[in-house]
């Protein structure tokens, strides 16, 4: 049996690309909305990095933390840039892209739109009873004569016109009838939701270009100026210049605290913090007095300035071994607790023949428990006290090596006072001084502040990502709730003359209301024409 042999396609090359074809190719898979969606979903997946490892803009002490407790990994993640993840160049290389996707499916969008609002709506079909809403009204034969087709065209143009739709009056070939379209603005919402997303991609890269944020701790009594040296930590936009720093001022007159001494379940808790300033917008501007508090900022020349912390402040004066004022001021001590128990550190680097170091406790209220610890009993400064240690040798300063102003290390210091000691540790109370052993010098408790932690933020992408969410939605709101539908109009003529009318309807997509448009638009007809009582609605069938 003789065996059927396949015939063998010829083998044909696909013609190459070229360089400007390969670039064509590239654009037009950039450009398209699948590569746009997945770029924001890789966006948002690289952005994930961030929230789990510290970064160095935002805390550069606990990256340098992370380095040392990891020394393996730590230097490789450092490599790959997951401590500046967001100024990284592959995240940028993503934010780049997503750009200039989105650039690139919103500007043909946009063309494309502006020539279908020039356009004139479409022909009207031969046969209107195959679409899916489709209505036939019958005229009163005793009324017939009283109207002509030219005249329900007219009323159909202008009854379509006033609800909405775009309309053009045709003659095709002696045959009369209505065009209609409207929800074009679905399209604009569309586009306007679009740019809006490309406009707050655009205003978040300005912001963390020329932005910046910074953090500063005010004294009672102390002002703070908006310059590049008065910060105590400062984090700068990629762009960023000093020169740009608007000159205000903020200083902290009085700091209240309001605790709850009515309830027996949270007494002692804090329930309302007011930093009473003294703001100046310029150099040359006026004084103000302003009131801050948490969650309600100041807002300084396009600066946001938060209330973030707050705590005590003592005033100590440090006299070293040769009688002179080594130290003088107050210094910030850390709350511990609901109660402000604040862990206090003091390096003195100016005393002479030895440097000092103190650290300890500020106990706003101090009480004594049973075991002879003191403790603070109420976090108002009912009866403030200073437990310390004292120290004395070298700081480690003078090695240029940058320290923890909060961290006090004693590898290289000798202790003079604490509990373990023969002249026991230092207690202090308002007022008081004490004389360090072996001549040292002394250590005077002067008096007692408040202090403020305040958060600088100048954001200036902030108002334009406001604006663009607010159109974004909107656009959103528009293109979801706006239906695009098509209505066709056309007289019914026979030997006998005009006999009726035919109109059908056509949704560019799901449009669940136009069974209720073309029953309102059979009402208005009703209302407008003479039609006989009983006309054949074919609109139920064909939906």
């Amino acid at each position: 049996m003789a065996k059927n042999k396949r015939t063998k396609k010829p083998h044909t090359d696909a013609p190459a690309l070229g360089f400007i074809g390969s670039l064509r190719w590239i654009w037009t898979q950039l450009t398209s909305m699948p590569t746009a969606l997945f770029l924001l979903l890789l966006l948002a997946v690289a952005a994930v990095p961030g929230s789990i490892f510290p970064q160095r803009r935002v805390n550069p002490e606990l990256v340098t933390q992370y380095l040392t407790d990891n020394p393996v990994s730590g230097p490789w993640l450092d490599r790959f840039q997951l401590f500046d993840v967001y100024s990284s160049a592959w995240f940028s290389a993503i934010y780049l892209l997503l750009f200039i996707s989105l650039v690139g499916c919103i500007i043909p969008r946009i063309k494309k739109h502006a020539i279908a609002l020039r356009s004139k709506p479409p022909r009207t079909p031969a046969k209107l009873e195959r679409l899916p809403q489709y209505t036939r009204l019958e005229l009163d034969p005793a009324q017939a004569a009283t109207i002509t087709a030219d005249q329900l065209v007219s009323d159909g143009h202008r009854i379509l016109r006033k609800r909405g739709y775009r309309v053009d009056r045709r003659d095709d070939a002696g045959v009369l009838s209505v065009s209609a379209e409207r929800g074009y603005v679905r399209e604009i919402g569309n586009i306007v939701f679009h740019t809006s997303l490309l406009g707050i991609l655009l205003s978040m890269a300005i912001g963390g270009a020329f932005g910046y944020s910074g953090q500063r701790i005010v004294v009672e009594g102390e002002t703070f100026v908006n310059s590049l040296v008065s910060y105590d930590s400062f984090s700068p936009g990629t762009n960023f210049n000093a020169k740009n720093l608007e000159p205000y001022s903020v200083g902290l007159d009085k700091f209240d605290i309001t605790f709850d001494r009515e309830s027996e379940t949270h007494f002692g808790q804090p329930l309302d913090f007011t930093a009473h300033v003294t703001t100046r917008r310029s150099p040359d501007a006026e004084a103000q007095k302003e009131d801050l508090k948490v969650n309600h900022p100041l807002r300084i020349n396009g600066a946001d300035v938060y209330l973030v912390g707050n705590g005590y402040a003592p005033v100590v004066t440090v006299k070293d071994g040769e009688g002179k004022v080594a130290f003088s001021g107050p210094v910030v001590s850390t709350p511990q607790d609901s109660v402000y128990t604040s862990v206090m550190v003091l390096k003195v680097p100016d005393a002479n023949p030895e440097q000092l170091g103190f650290t300890g406790f500020l106990l706003p209220t101090a009480l004594v428990d049973e075991t002879g610890f003191g403790i603070s009993g109420d976090p108002n400064a009912i009866n403030p006290q200073l437990h310390l240690n004292s120290y004395y040798g070298d700081l480690g300063l003078d090695e240029g090596k940058p320290q923890n102003v909060y961290v006090l290390d004693t590898d290289k210091l000798t202790e003079l006072n604490s509990r373990s000691q023969d002249a026991g540790g230092i207690i202090l109370e308002a007022g008081q001084t004490y004389e360090l052993p072996d001549g040292k010098g002394s250590i005077s408790f002067d008096d007692l502040k408040r202090f403020v932690a305040l958060d600088v933020n100048y954001d200036p992408g902030k108002a334009p990502i406001a604006v663009c969410a607010f159109l974004a939605l909107a656009g959103l709101a528009i293109s979801l709730f706006t239906p695009r539908r098509r209505v066709w109009l056309r007289p019914i003529t026979d030997e006998q003359g005009l006999r009726g009318v035919e109109f059908a309807l056509l949704a560019r997509g799901e449009d669940p209301r136009l069974q209720r448009e073309a029953a309102e638009l059979s009402k208005i007809f009703h209302n407008t024409w003479p039609l006989a009582e009983k006309s054949k609605d074919l609109g139920e069938v064909n939906a």
